[in-house]
């Protein structure tokens, strides 16, 4: 009767091994989801303050953009002037390109 009593728990010890690893290992990634959207949130605070409110303004029927938008580079959006300067002024960028004249367009 012993040596059968001590077969079967033998037999489930794996499992119940196995069930805390994945119990820790749950609870583990549970708290690092939770560290990142505290972080995330943190950085898309810091993001907004950087917004001038002087560089932006309201186009009828887009909404409110930012940057200079007859830049090519511009991004046509409230949240980012342009892909090549996202932070930086437009005034006196030296990666201004005017709309129309890109170098692969065929002109005259």
């Amino acid at each position: 009767m012993l040596k059968t009593l001590l077969v079967i728990a033998v037999g489930f010890l794996p499992s119940l091994i196995s069930l805390w690893v994945i119990r820790k290992t749950y609870a583990r990634s549970r708290l690092r989801m939770r560290q990142a959207a505290m972080n995330f949130s943190a950085v898309q605070g810091r993001q907004n303050v950087r917004l001038v409110e002087g560089d932006r303004y309201y186009l009828e029927g887009v909404g409110y953009l930012i940057g200079d938008i007859s830049c090519k580079f511009n991004a046509r959006s409230g949240y980012m002037r342009c892909a090549v300067n996202p932070y930086g002024p437009c005034n006196g960028c030296r990666h201004y390109e005017p709309k129309g004249l890109a170098s692969n367009e065929k002109g005259s």
